[in-house]
C-alpha cells in the first residue's frame, strides 16, 4: 500500500537513525512494561488484599475495572495521537498512572482501591496503544517484527514478573506496596519519555467526536457490568429485575446510538470503514476472542496457587515462571523470522493451536497435583500466546492508512481490552458461584461460631493454612473445583479465533515507517530523498 507523502515546511523533519529510533524503543519499553505489569501484579497479592478489604465475592473487579479503564482509554489516545501527535497524550498517560498508584496504595476500603485501579487503567491504556502505534511510526514494518518480538516478549515477563513480585511484596512489606513500586519507576519513565520522545505535534481544526466518546464509554461499561451481575452481589440473572432489564435496553441503545454517530460525524473515534479492511476486521475479532481467554486465564491461576495447590504467596509467582518462558520463547522466535521471511499468517495460526490444547490441559487441574505437571501446562498456554499478540498488531498495521496508524491500533486492541473485561468478568463469575456453592457445603453444616472470622468473604491463603482437617481439605478442593471446570467455557473461544485466522489474507510488508510515509521524518542518509518528491 502506497502513499502520498505530505511534508511540513513550517516543521523541521525528525531525523530517523539507529541510535534515535533504539532511544525511542528503550523509553517505550520503560513504559510499556510499568502498564503490563499492573494487569498482573495484584492476582497473587490479591487473595489477600479482597481478605483484608472484605471483597471476596466482588474480587474480580480488581482486575476488571483496570481492563475496563484500559478499554475505554485505548480509542481516545489513539485517535487523539493521530489528530495531535503522541508525545504529550504519552506524558499525560505516564502521570495519571503514577497518580493512581499513590492511590491504591493508600486505599482503605475495597471500593476506593477499585476506584483508584480505575483511574491506572486510564494512564495504562495510553501507554500501551501509543507505545504501539509509535513504533510504527518510527520503524517499517518490514523491520518491525524485531521489535514486536521483544515487545511482545516483555507481555510475558510482565505476565509473570507481576505475580512474582506481588508475592515478593505481599510476603515482605506489604500488599500496598504493589502500587506504591510504580511510583519511583513511573517518574523515571516519565523524565525518560520526555527527553527522548522527539515526536512532532500537529494543530488541528477538526472536530473532536464528544458522542462518539460518551457513547463508547456508557456502552463499554453496560457491557461489562452486564457480563459481572452476578459478581456484584446479585442472585443469578432474573429478567423481571427492572434494573437488569433497564441496563441492558439501556446498554442496547447506546452501542446503537454509538453506531449511528460514528457513521455520521466527519472524525469518528472508531471509524467503521475500518471494519471494510479484512485485515483489520479477521485481527480484531481474534484479539477480542483472545483476550477473554488469555486474561481470563492468567487472572485467576496465581489464587488456585496459592489456594489449592499449597504454594505460598511468593511462590505461586515463581511458579507462573513457565508461562513467561513459553511467551517469551515463541514471541521473539517469531518477530526475527517474520522480519527475516515477510510472511506471518502462519504464527497466529500455530498459536491459536498451541492456546487450545494449552486451556484443554488446563480443565484438569487438581488440589494437591505436582508442580512440575501444573509448570508444563502453563508453559504451553504462554507459548501459544507469544505466536498471536504483536502478530495480529503488525498485520494492522501493515494493512491501513499511515495517518491513520494510532486509531486503527487502538480500535484493534480497543476490541481485545472488550474480550478481556468481558471475559474476566464472566470467568469470575462463574467461579466465584461454583466456589460459594463449595464453600457453602463444606461450611454449612457447622455449628455457629465454628467458621473462619468473617466469614467465606474473608478467607485468605494464611487462614486456610490454619483450617483444621478436614476443613482445609474442603477449602482447597472447592477451589480447585471451582477453577478447573471454567476453563471449558473459554475453549470454544478460542477455536473461534483459530477458524478466523485461517482466513487471514497475507499482506507484504510494508519498507517505510509510518512518520516517513506521512512526511514528518526521513531516515538518516536519506533527507535530500524526501525533499526531491
Amino acid at each position: 500500500m502506497s502513499h502520498a507523502v505530505t511534508t511540513a515546511p513550517d516543521k523541521p523533519l525528525v531525523v530517523l537513525n539507529q541510535r534515535t529510533i533504539w532511544l525511542i524503543f528503550g523509553a517505550l519499553m520503560a513504559s510499556m512494561f510499568l502498564s503490563s505489569l499492573d494487569q498482573t501484579i495484584v492476582g497473587t497479592a490479591m487473595p489477600t488484599i479482597v481478605g483484608e478489604l472484605n471483597g471476596v465475592e466482588h474480587q474480580g473487579w480488581v482486575i476488571t475495572a483496570y481492563i475496563l479503564a484500559i478499554a475505554i482509554a485505548m480509542p481516545l489516545y489513539g485517535k487523539f495521537g493521530d489528530l495531535y501527535g503522541r508525545r504529550w497524550p504519552f506524558l499525560v498517560a505516564v502521570a495519571l498512572f503514577v497518580v493512581a498508584s499513590i492511590g491504591g496504595g493508600m486505599a482503605q476500603t475495597f471500593e476506593s482501591l477499585v476506584a483508584w485501579r480505575a483511574v491506572q487503567g486510564l494512564g495504562g491504556g495510553g501507554l500501551m496503544i501509543l507505545s504501539q502505534a509509535i513504533i510504527a511510526d518510527i520503524i517499517p514494518a518490514a523491520d518491525r517484527g524485531k521489535y514486536m518480538g521483544p515487545m511482545g516478549a516483555l507481555f510475558g515477563i510482565s505476565a509473570v514478573a507481576g505475580p512474582l513480585l506481588g508475592g515478593w511484596l505481599t510476603d515482605g512489606p506489604g500488599w500496598r506496596w504493589t502500587f506504591w513500586i510504580n511510583v519511583p519507576i513511573g517518574i523515571a519513565a516519565w523524565f525518560i519519555a520526555y527527553f527522548a520522545l522527539k515526536l512532532p505535534s500537529h494543530r488541528t481544526t477538526r472536530p473532536t467526536d464528544w458522542g462518539g466518546i460518551l457513547t463508547m464509554a456508557l456502552g463499554t461499561t453496560g457491557i461489562v457490568l452486564l457480563t459481572s451481575w452476578e459478581s456484584l452481589g446479585n442472585d443469578g440473572y432474573d429478567w423481571s429485575d427492572p434494573m437488569l432489564l433497564g441496563l441492558l435496553v439501556g446498554t442496547a441503545v447506546v452501542v446503537g446510538l454509538f453506531v449511528f454517530i460514528e457513521n455520521r460525524v466527519s472524525e469518528p473515534l472508531i471509524p467503521l470503514r475500518l471494519f471494510k479492511n479484512r485485515t483489520f476486521t479477521i485481527t480484531t475479532l481474534i484479539g477480542l476472542v483472545l483476550g477473554m481467554g488469555m486474561f481470563s486465564a492468567m487472572a485467576m491461576l496465581p489464587t488456585f496457587l496459592q489456594m489449592s495447590a499449597g504454594a505460598g504467596v511468593t511462590e505461586s509467582g515463581l511458579l507462573m515462571l513457565p508461562m513467561m518462558a513459553g511467551v517469551m520463547l515463541t514471541s521473539i522466535a517469531s518477530g526475527f523470522a517474520i522480519s527475516r521471511t515477510g510472511r506471518y499468517k502462519m504464527y497466529p495460526v500455530a498459536g491459536l493451536v498451541i492456546t487450545i490444547a494449552g486451556m484443554i490441559w488446563l480443565t484438569r487441574l487438581e488440589g494437591g497435583m505436582s508442580l512440575w505437571l501444573f509448570g508444563a501446562m502453563i508453559f504451553v498456554l504462554g507459548a501459544g500466546m507469544g505466536l498471536i499478540m504483536q502478530t495480529i498488531v503488525l498485520a494492522v498495521q501493515n494493512s491501513v492508512d499511515p495517518h491513520e496508524l494510532g486509531t486503527a491500533t487502538s480500535s484493534n486492541n480497543f476490541f481485545r481490552e472488550i474480550g478481556a473485561a468481558v471475559g474476566t468478568a464472566a470467568f469470575t463469575t462463574v467461579f466465584t458461584s461454583r466456589l460459594s456453592e463449595n464453600l457453602e457445603g463444606v461450611f454449612g453444616g457447622l455449628p455457629e461460631g465454628a467458621a473462619p472470622a468473617g466469614g467465606t468473604s474473608g478467607l485468605t491463603p494464611s487462614i486456610v493454612d490454619q483450617l483444621p482437617e478436614p476443613l482445609r481439605s474442603g477449602v482447597v478442593d472447592a477451589f480447585a473445583d471451582s477453577l478447573a471446570p471454567a476453563f471449558w467455557y473459554l475453549v470454544p473461544l478460542v477455536a473461534v479465533g483459530l477458524v478466523l485466522a485461517l482466513f487471514l489474507k497475507e499482506i507484504k510488508l510494508s519498507g517505510e515507517a509510518g512518520m516517513v510515509a506521512r512526511g514528518e521524518a526521513v531516515v538518516e542518509g536519506k533527507e535530500t530523498d524526501i525533499l526531491d518528491r
